[in-house]
């Protein structure tokens, strides 16, 4: 255990948290977690049009409903505008920044005149209202020593004397992070790498200001299972759509950790402990990962089939709004076989609270020739059926099978349009002994009486 191990996730409040972001979170919460370091929370919220407060709380909420904490913060990037001043001072003072009016047509003017893959360089200027931009070498590269992809080398010459701060005294963003980076004494920078060009820069402004380095990984894409970047036409795009949909929190997280990483046994269902103990950042691919919901459902139902039934009701019940009551009880019994989510449980129990859904498709496709005479042998056995638990509902209508000649298909799936108005219910058997015996008659002889007219 290391507590000298400091990581950081710091997103931007413009939105709901993509489900890349979230794996960021993820895994910043398993490295320090698993080593004993801290995890600080940092809202990268300069924007100011975009960084509402609405949007922060967004985050913190989705956060909270994956389960990761945070050991400090959330602290406001904005709120730290003197820090930012004073070390940008510091490096005007000392020389390794300076002022430049320059506009952007003069530094295309320079570029036309020294060749496009030649870094501007400004002249220093004492107008007190020009951007300052930081010295940057014309010698050697800045090397990123990335923790996933090795060290990638960033060619000084070719990169431009960055601005850092805008003539009103605003810093930019790499400043910013550099800065903020350092004086939270943040170890390890663990982020996407569509931040892996902005990550030279910040390693200049740490070097001008003296500070220590942190090790970078940077995290390859999300993909869609088509091979292109993850976006909202691949189903769910962010956290709040899956918590939505009726995921499960732990599930997630073990889907989200397997997005890049895996155990050397290729072990896919893992608790959050043992994700904690077995992840290492140096273990991540360097290669897009693929999300593919339809994996997400299969790890889910896994969850939810293994969940003690009374918890399997209370998440059903928090996620429908309804209080985990008997009736909703016995309908979560007979569907934690069968639904992958926890939206997909209403439609399945549904008929223990509601008449029959109208659905004419699964009508036309079940109800046709010869169904009235099935439903009414059906009705004639289970009024007489000694009990009605699943045990016995099975009993009653098994022999009708050989009795009538026909496949199982044939008879249940007319007494499950019946009862519930679908042609996807729980288990038969299950589905009319948690209906009961009087509702489960009384639905069959609406519908034989429906076919007769």
């Amino acid at each position: 255990m290391n507590q000298d191990l400091r990581f950081r996730f710091a997103p931007s409040p413009t939105g709901a948290l993509h489900i890349g972001g979230a794996r960021t979170a993820l895994y910043n919460w398993l490295a320090a977690r698993g080593s004993g370091g801290s995890l600080v929370l940092r809202i990268e919220d300069t924007d100011r049009e975009r960084s509402t407060p609405e949007n922060v709380e967004q985050i913190l909420e989705v956060l909270r409903w994956l389960e990761l904490d945070w050991d400090e913060g959330p602290i406001s990037q904005a709120s730290r505008a003197e820090q930012h001043a004073a070390r940008l001072k510091e490096l005007l003072d000392s020389g390794a920044a300076y002022r430049d009016p320059a506009t952007a047509d003069d530094v295309k003017a320079y570029k036309r005149e020294h060749g496009a893959d030649r870094g501007y360089r400004g002249t220093p200027s004492a107008d007190p209202g020009a951007a300052v931009r930081l010295h940057v070498p014309d010698d050697g590269d800045t090397v990123v020593e990335d923790l996933i992809r090795g060290p990638v080398a960033f060619p000084n010459r070719s990169q431009d004397d960055f601005v850092i701060a805008r003539g009103d005294g605003s810093v930019l963003y790499n400043f910013a992070v550099a800065v903020d980076d350092a004086e939270m004494g943040i170890t390890d920078v663990v982020r996407g790498d569509d931040h892996l060009s902005n990550t030279p820069k910040q390693l200049l402004v740490l070097r001008a200001l003296g500070a220590s380095e942190p090790r970078y990984a940077h995290l390859p894409l999300l993909h869609g299972p088509d091979g292109k970047k993850l976006s909202k036409r691949h189903g769910a795009a962010s956290v709040e759509e899956l918590r939505d949909a009726g995921y499960l929190p732990e599930a997630v997280r073990n889907y989200l950790a397997l997005l890049g990483w895996g155990t050397t046994d290729d072990t896919t269902l893992m608790s959050t402990e043992e994700l904690i103990r077995r992840f290492r950042i140096e273990d991540v691919g360097s290669s897009a990962a693929v999300f593919d919901e339809r994996k997400l459902r299969w790890i889910n139902g896994r969850y939810m089939r293994e969940l003690p039934l009374d918890e399997y009701t209370e998440r059903v019940a928090a996620f429908l709004g309804r209080e985990p009551d008997d009736r909703l009880r016995a309908g979560c019994a007979i569907a934690q076989e069968k639904a992958q989510t926890l939206a997909e449980v209403w439609p399945l129990i549904r008929f223990l609270f509601e008449p029959p859904v109208d659905d004419p498709k699964a009508w036309r496709k079940v109800m046709g020739e010869g169904t009235r005479e099935l439903l009414g042998a059906a009705r004639e056995a289970l009024a007489a059926a000694d009990g009605f638990e699943p045990s016995d509902v099975e009993s009653a209508l098994e022999p009708l099978l050989e009795r009538l000649d026909v496949k199982p298909g044939r008879l249940y799936q007319p007494i499950r349009v019946a009862i519930t108005g679908t042609t996807v219910s729980p288990g038969i058997f299950e589905t009319l002994a948690a209906l009961g015996r009087e509702e489960s008659l009384s639905r069959i002889d609406d519908a034989v009486g429906r076919l007769s007219e």
